[in-house]
């Protein structure tokens, strides 16, 4: 069986939910999870954490569908591709809900000709409709809204998946 790579962020939850976060992860992966929390300075009485795992391809969207219907949670899945998936990345936010993309190697967000004509037919000649249709497509208010949460406290900084071993 391909077995791939991936990355969970856990940006922002509160304080009770972190037991059944835990709990979600360790039912998709098929194992108990301890996970290391850290208190989350942007948002007061919320903790994040990171999670590496290793698992089938298609684990950071099963990671995903675990953990998007808690309301006050904000976190990012991505995963290394294999010989049967493309790499790819998932961020939800309580008012945005679930972004998904694949990317490249480096983590560039791929958007394919069809979902560009979409946004170029759309948007028709108003130029900051298309800006606006483009920047969805590539995850822009997603990371817009995560970037607060992405921030480290204390001089720490998360451990990027390129990073873990």
């Amino acid at each position: 069986m391909t077995r791939t790579r991936g990355m969970l962020a856990i940006m922002s939850a509160p304080s009770p939910l972190c037991p059944h976060i835990e709990w979600a992860i360790g039912g998709v992966i098929g194992a108990p999870v301890t996970l290391d929390w850290r208190p989350q300075p942007a948002e007061r009485g919320s903790y994040r954490s990171e999670y590496v795992f290793a698992g089938a391809p298609g684990t950071a969207a099963a990671l995903t569908s675990a953990l998007k219907r808690w309301p006050r949670l904000r976190f990012e899945a991505s995963q290394e591709g294999s010989p049967e998936s493309e790499p790819e990345r998932y961020a939800y936010t309580p008012t945005l809900g679930v972004f998904h993309a694949l990317t490249t190697l480096n983590g560039d967000v791929l958007v394919d000709e069809d979902r560009i004509r979409r946004a170029m037919l759309m948007a028709g000649s108003d130029a900051d409709a298309l800006r606006v249709a483009l920047d969805d497509l590539l995850g822009a208010p997603w990371d817009e809204e995560l970037d607060v949460f992405r921030q480290a406290g204390e001089g720490e900084s998360l451990r990027w998946l390129h990073e873990v071993g």
